[in-house]
């Protein structure tokens, strides 16, 4: 076979052109020195860090509108040492509920009281030594218990447990953050995952009760998501569900989800992160792939840095004079 003749080809103008990316949207390195608002603008304006602007932006319009944000969270996130990102969100009034899974909890939990967690898992099953932290059973006994009986759900039992004990790290725990800023922190078990469920001296009743009305809480804190941002983080399975499950309460009530942001900042696109938070529930959804010990970070930044650039302006707006100042 002869090779094709190409002398008739057309052609075109490139300036012509439709194109994707331009010059204008290009990443520009940086003095190390540039503050690191600057440092988030000179990004490309491309792709993920298009989508983490875009996001950042939501969070503090929901903010400034008194709207809901609300965070759900896997236990990776804790262990990836991301919590004190989201407390100091919470203290600044940002996020104003969490919601998490049981492995999440119980990390939580230990990082407060021994300042460690995440046992070497394959070092510890062969002994029959897996889960056989007896202060994470206790605490967890307890509070279902307590979330039971008092109609408080596991979360908030929790927080308050760990300010009853006086854990020596309890400015880490993102529970006690929620129970001492007043926020709803509800935990979401699925009995049989998490290692205190092993213990007998932990109730399957007390715990599955104390997590249905964290359930019920958090079907509440859903209800007023309109024109609100929902972050699901590192929660490819349990959280996605719990979410979409809400969201149907919450509809089948007559609430107004209007202008719902769904994210999902995880290390993987996953199925139901995809259609339980980004396509079903909401107006929008913003999905940032990487790991959780970047990512977060950079969020808490940007959305920091907007707030603060968000309030020097509104500082610095004169001040309308009053009938009869002087001229």
């Amino acid at each position: 076979m002869r090779p094709l003749d190409l002398n008739g080809l057309r052609t075109y103008d490139l300036q012509s052109r439709p194109s994707k990316v331009f010059a204008t949207e290009l990443g520009r390195p940086v003095d190390p020195s540039t503050p690191i608002g600057d440092w988030l603008d000179s990004l490309p304006k491309q792709l993920a860090a298009n989508e983490l602007r875009k996001l950042r932006d939501h969070i503090v319009r929901a903010h400034r509108n008194g709207n809901t944000v609300a965070v759900a969270l896997g236990g990776h996130v804790i262990k990836t040492g991301c919590a004190p990102y989201l407390i100091d969100l919470i203290q600044r009034g940002v996020i104003t509920a969490v919601a998490m899974n049981g492995s999440a909890a119980i990390h939580d939990f230990e990082l407060a009281l021994a300042g460690k967690t995440s046992e070497d898992v394959a070092a510890q099953l062969h002994a029959g030594n897996f889960g056989m932290a007896r202060e994470t059973a206790d605490a967890f006994a307890v509070a279902s218990r307590r979330g039971a009986e008092e109609d408080r759900g596991l979360g908030a039992a929790l927080g308050q447990y760990i300010d009853e004990l006086g854990c020596p790290h309890a400015d880490d725990s993102l529970v006690a953050a929620c129970h001492r800023e007043g926020i709803p922190c509800t935990v979401h078990v699925a009995l049989g995952t998490d290692i205190v469920h092993m213990h007998p001296q932990v109730s399957g009743a007390a715990l599955g009760e104390a997590s249905m009305i964290d359930f019920r809480i958090l079907c509440a804190v859903v209800s007023r998501l309109a024109g609100g941002v929902w972050l699901n983080l590192g929660s490819a399975v349990v959280m996605p569900e719990v979410f979409l499950k809400a969201v149907s309460v919450a509809r089948n009530l007559g609430h107004d989800l209007d202008g719902l942001v769904t994210a999902n900042l995880d290390k993987e696109s996953k199925y139901r992160t995809g259609m339980n938070v980004l396509r079903r529930p909401g107006s929008v959804g913003i999905e940032v792939i990487g790991h959780h010990e970047l990512l977060i970070p950079l969020l808490h930044v940007a959305v920091s840095r907007e707030l603060s650039v968000v309030s020097c302006q509104l500082s610095a707006k004169p001040v309308p004079s009053q009938p009869g100042d002087a001229a």
